[in-house]
């Protein structure tokens, strides 16, 4: 019986936590639709009011108005009007003390991460943690800033350390770069291992393979 259960919950969990991941994303949409429409029907008059509100009702439009709003606001964002306009508005919100923290920090992990020429998760290598004996799959995220450079002085590199199951959360590390093994695996093959805790091999099978003797830390 333990195994028919178990064999049902590897079938059942992925299809649940997918269908729930996306449910989540589009009711996400929806909600930035519905707030941006609610503020509309509160300055419109009653009876445009009531044609918007229907509007609004009806199901999976939210979610296709945002998607075509991003489309749109990306079209126009890599014309050269697009980029005058978003020159101003960077320069403008950057003047708004509280906001300007939270709006850059999230601009350039934004850039780092959908940037195709960005250093995010380049790389899955192999590193020593949390002692010298045991290894753990990161991935390379860029280099360190310069003043961490100047005071380290050797070759080091930026990794994340993510947790399991949950690859969302994880560690920060700065290790030098003699110590990691970049590993053959995609950075795709190499999350799918981690969230699996290991039960789903790599593609490339060889790929968590390395000669030992080339590598004495």
């Amino acid at each position: 019986m333990k195994k028919y259960f178990i064999a049902g919950i590897l079938v059942w969990a992925p299809l649940s936590i997918t269908v729930w991941v996306i449910a989540w994303g589009l009711g996400l949409l929806d909600g930035v639709f519905g707030s941006v429409m609610h503020a509309i029907i509160l300055v419109l008059p009653h009876d445009a009011a009531v044609d918007v509100q229907h509007f609004r009702d009806l199901p999976g439009v939210g979610v296709l108005i945002v998607i075509a709003v991003i489309m749109l606001t990306g079209v126009l964002a890599i014309s050269f009007a697009g980029q005058w306009w978003l020159k101003v508005w960077d320069r403008f919100v950057n003047r708004i003390p509280v906001v300007r923290s939270i709006y850059s920090s999230v601009q350039q992990v934004s850039s780092t991460l959908f940037s195709g020429s960005g250093q995010a998760f380049s790389k899955a290598l192999l590193i020593r943690y949390p002692h010298a004996d045991s290894w753990v799959i990161a991935f390379q995220t860029g280099t360190p800033a310069k003043e961490v450079a100047a005071k380290l002085g050797d070759d080091y590199v930026n990794v994340f350390l993510p947790t399991t199951p949950n690859p969302t959360s994880g560690f920060f590390m700065i290790v030098p770069r003699a110590q990691t093994i970049e590993l053959d695996m995609s950075v795709e093959e190499a999350l799918k291992h981690i969230v699996s805790m290991g039960s789903v091999p790599p593609n490339n099978s060889s790929a968590l393979t390395f000669d030992k003797s080339a590598h004495h830390f």
